[in-house]
């Protein structure tokens, strides 16, 4: 989904960022051997960068979720975000890093029911917390857990809410290139 407006602030690049966000563009480019787009145009706040990478970090090294299940919580909240870049970005993570197979990703790109019950049940209540904004019923809770997950999990995905809410919107007002190592698993509504 495309923003009508797109902000005319440029990426930001490591040569031209300014000390308080340069050392965060390095190390960003060293973990993935290049520097993603996403990152270079959030550096337009220095803050909303940083506090996207804290997020991102703690949810995915004190969450209880298997990596699988973290990216089917990401790819779920991005793709009910309309976030291009996001699910794009995500569905390549989760295929070549985080071992979810293949027809789980698509399953959740195409909004299709995904064969294994456990995450199907992760890919509904994430979806149930973003549509209610935070206000599931007695039942969705109760399915919830019923599926094996945890009122603890529920918190987690909480936390993936506030991370992706950061990175989605920003992506809609800056509109970022998916990056071409991303660009296999390109996505739209």
């Amino acid at each position: 989904m495309k923003s009508e407006y797109k902000i005319s602030l440029p990426p930001v690049t490591i040569e031209a960022a300014g000390d308080s966000v340069k050392s965060t563009l390095e190390q960003q480019q060293a973990n993935f051997g290049f520097l993603p787009n996403m990152y270079q145009t959030m550096a337009n706040s220095p803050a909303l960068l940083k506090t996207y990478l804290f997020g991102y970090e703690q949810f995915r090294t004190e969450s209880d979720f298997t990596p699988c299940e973290q990216e089917v919580v990401f790819i779920v909240l991005s793709r009910e975000n309309g976030c291009e870049y996001c699910v794009g970005a995500h569905s390549f993570i989760a295929d070549n890093m985080s071992g979810v197979p293949v027809p789980v990703t698509d399953a959740i790109r195409t909004r299709s029911t995904i064969e294994d019950s456990k995450l199907q049940a992760l890919a509904t209540f994430t979806k149930v917390l973003h549509d209610t904004r935070g206000l599931p019923t007695r039942t969705d809770v109760e399915g919830f857990i019923g599926a094996g997950y945890t009122e603890k999990n529920i918190l987690e995905i909480i936390l993936a809410m506030s991370v992706k809410t950061l990175s989605n919107y920003s992506n809609h007002i800056c509109q970022p290139e998916l990056d071409d190592v991303f660009s296999g698993r390109a996505w739209s509504e």
